[in-house]
């Protein structure tokens, strides 16, 4: 199992990671909303805007604070440098 840094002290299971998006399309806007409404939404945006949504293979959302792309870098072993 390993694991991924998303920013803040995060971390999420890698095999777990379906997709990461960005949050500024109305369908992944109405997917946060439901995921809210059913307790499925996790905030590790720590209070900072949410620049990326990882949805898991359990189907929760994640919140994250990261770009995409330094999510792929991070899952790619590129870098994991701490914000």
């Amino acid at each position: 199992m390993k694991l991924i840094n998303i920013g803040y002290g995060n971390l999420l299971v890698r095999e777990r990671i379906v997709s990461v998006v960005s949050p500024d399309a109305a369908p992944i806007k109405r997917m946060i909303i439901d995921a809210k409404d059913t307790g499925r939404a996790i905030d590790a945006s720590c209070g900072k805007k949410t620049k990326s949504v990882i949805i898991t293979d359990s189907d929760h959302v994640v919140l994250c604070a990261l770009e995409p792309d330094r999510i792929l870098n991070r899952f790619n072993g590129e870098g994991s440098e701490e914000e």
